[in-house]
């Protein structure tokens, strides 16, 4: 609520609005000086009118806090983000900062319009913005951006120090998106057979990833503890990373739901026991300069893997044979276009990926979700239609079924 204080002639109006992050409350106040033929009444009634619009101009952010985005940015990376996220998040949003500060971090925080941020989100559209190649930024590293400022902001409002956060109002530039690539059927049996030549540790993780859908870094931050041999539960409960400033270093999952638990197959439960074993021999040749771990995807001393070295591996080998390269989170959406495929709900779905909330496998996916949906609507019209043969099929194998619901692909060999 407003405080009014007489000053000679003249009265001073005092608004608190918040404090800043280092705790300091801030004031604002305005002087109102009443006509001089006013009475005492109407000067009262004009005070209480003034105080009321001026508290008012306060809450709606019009008066603000005159301290420009990027001093309160660093802030906010000091207060909030060092504390709360995610290293690898923390250091994503670090390298967000350049074009940012460069574009508004001289704007005050009152002054920070839509029009000024829409300004900036759309030069990052442009021809020759991305330094490398020369082209635009991609659509996804736009969001990014915006995000970034808009979570800024929202932290300013939570301080009291803003009361709209004019992100709200930007459009993203539509720009092309990328075609997700990913193996067929076909070559992703090519690519089983390929892999049998090759060292047990790389057959091992491109066939895990494959059956199971995980991120690169759950991946390698699995422990042999994590594994059930009699039944094929996987635990996801940990991941491994790198930065430059920490090495690599241990994490919790992305995200809550990140924990979880999936199932393979016997037949790749029979894989991961020979290569056990077969890194069981390797610790005992190496005797003192094995590290212990309990990882399973390690370096030739037993320390964690870099998480650039799958992909590494993956190029190189797909150039030798002549093999589409798409990256390794490609085997993620191979995973999850088998389940969409075989009918799983989106729920289900969302689940086994390890998604925070449904409607994110839905933005991603949701043209496989679509071309599902088609067939289930030409199953009800095969099912309807009249005049054709409707003898029921005959039975189906019991081990081919399985095998479809295990999206079609099995690597039974494990020599």
């Amino acid at each position: 609520m407003a405080s009014i204080e007489k000053r000679g002639n003249s009265y001073r109006i005092k608004v608190s609005c918040g404090y800043r992050p280092d705790g300091t409350q801030v004031f604002q106040r305005r002087t109102w000086t009443p006509e001089a033929d006013m009475t005492d009444a109407q000067i009262t009634k004009e005070l209480n009118r003034q105080a009321v619009l001026f508290e008012e101009d306060c809450k709606r952010g019009q008066i603000a806090s005159a301290i420009k985005f990027e001093t309160f940015a660093e802030e906010w990376f000091e207060n909030y983000a060092s504390l709360n996220l995610k290293h690898t998040t923390y250091v994503r949003q670090r390298r967000l900062t350049k074009r940012t500060y460069a574009a508004i971090g001289h704007i005050r925080l009152d002054k920070l319009t839509t029009r000024e941020i829409q300004k900036f989100i759309n030069s990052l559209a442009a021809d020759g913005t991305h330094e490398r190649t020369g082209k635009s930024l991609s659509r996804k590293t736009m969001v990014h951006y915006l995000s970034f400022i808009s979570t800024v902001l929202d932290y300013a409002i939570k301080m009291d120090m803003l009361s709209d956060n004019p992100c709200r109002r930007v459009t993203i530039p539509k720009g092309s998106k990328k075609e997700r690539k990913i193996l067929t059927k076909e070559e992703t049996h090519q690519l089983f057979e390929l892999l049998e030549d090759v060292p047990m540790k790389w057959r091992m993780l491109f066939t895990l990833d494959i059956y199971t859908g995980m991120r690169r870094g759950e991946l390698l931050g699995l422990e042999w503890k994590d594994i059930d041999f009699s039944t094929g539960m996987i635990h996801i409960q940990r991941t491994s990373n790198y930065t430059k400033d920490r090495g690599i270093y241990t994490d919790t999952p992305k995200t809550e739901s990140s924990v979880r638990y999936v199932k393979v197959p016997m037949e790749i439960v029979e894989l991961l026991m020979t290569y056990k074993d077969e890194q069981d021999e390797e610790r005992e040749r190496l005797g003192d300069k094995w590290i212990e771990t309990d990882r399973l995807f390690v370096k030739w001393d037993g320390s964690p893997m870099n998480p650039d070295s799958p992909y590494s591996w993956l190029r190189r080998f797909c150039k030798k044979h002549d093999f589409p390269c798409y990256g390794l989170h490609s085997f993620r959406h191979l995973y999850t276009s088998l389940l969409v495929g075989s009918g799983v709900d989106p729920t289900t779905v969302s689940g086994v990926l390890g998604h925070s909330q449904v409607s994110t496998t839905l933005n991603i996916y949701s043209h496989m979700f679509r071309e599902n949906q088609m067939k289930a609507f030409d199953a009800v019209a095969d099912a309807l239609s009249f005049g054709k043969n409707t003898d029921p099929e005959p039975p189906t194998d019991p081990v081919n079924e399985y095998d479809i619901r295990r999206n079609s692909i099995v690597c039974t060999k494990t020599g």
